[in-house]
């Protein structure tokens, strides 16, 4: 149980991509630290387990690469808030298959590119207008430091998550004016379910990367996350938060 229980008390916050790893886990911290919770993944399966676990008030199988799905989610979500949205964290995502540029083929590439960069764009856009009515907002996205560094045979994943970077940048001075925060974090490999979708050989390099010589945990994500969705992180937008055990060099 977090030390700050309370500290989203009267909050109300969507996470997608939380029927399971950093989603999951966000969720139920934001639950256990006193918001309202609504849940949204494609694996219904796994979203049912999520909502018992994270103690959500509402959850939804949202393909968050459909435009439409987005917005119509959005709406439903609200309605079961209370009319009122206070947080986003957009950690929806895939790895993609691991292979060179060369071979890599492009319903692979758009499907990753689909997921991870068009699915958080709706997910902020249709966020920071709820937010804005509002008078208040704080939106965190999940990106990568692959997409500062790009990971050779990852080229998509890499790709999407250094357009996360971007736009969390862009958004985060349009919204400078406002109550509303954008920020985004850039781990180095966190041990999630998105292993699976990784060769051995990729999850190697990876480690090989990072000089603390070890994956990081949910619970390290979830901290930084949480802070940045709290009323604490109030002098930051824009910003890319790294986590990656020293191999970030920017």
């Amino acid at each position: 149980m977090s030390v700050f229980t309370g500290r989203f008390a009267g909050r109300t916050a969507v996470v997608t991509g939380a029927a399971s790893g950093i989603g999951r886990d966000v969720a139920r911290r934001l639950s256990a630290e006193g918001a309202l919770v609504s849940i949204w993944d494609l694996n219904a399966v796994a979203l049912d387990a999520a909502a018992t676990a994270t103690r959500a008030v509402d959850a939804q199988p949202v393909d968050v690469s459909v435009e439409e799905a987005v917005d119509a989610a959005l709406q439903r979500s609200l309605e079961a808030l209370g009319g009122r949205l206070d947080i986003l964290v957009a950690s929806a995502g895939i790895t993609g298959p691991n292979a060179a540029v060369k071979d890599y083929a492009g319903d692979d590439w758009r499907k990753v590119l689909d997921i991870n960069i068009n699915g958080t764009f709706y997910c902020n856009r249709a966020a920071v207008r709820a937010m804005e009515h509002n008078g208040y907002g704080r939106v965190v996205n999940v990106a990568s430091v692959a997409g500062k560094e790009g990971n050779p045979n990852a080229s998509a994943y890499s790709a999407s998550k250094a357009a996360v970077i971007a736009l969390t940048k862009s958004l985060g001075k349009e919204m400078a004016g406002t109550e509303v925060r954008v920020n985004c974090i850039a781990p180095a490999a966190i041990r999630t379910p998105l292993f699976d979708q990784m060769s051995q050989q990729h999850i190697r390099f990876m480690l090989s990367k990072i000089p603390l010589q070890r994956f990081g945990t949910l619970e390290e994500a979830t901290s930084l996350i949480c802070w940045l969705a709290s009323e604490e992180c109030s002098f930051s937008t824009g910003a890319v938060f790294d986590l990656s055990g020293g191999r970030a060099t920017y």
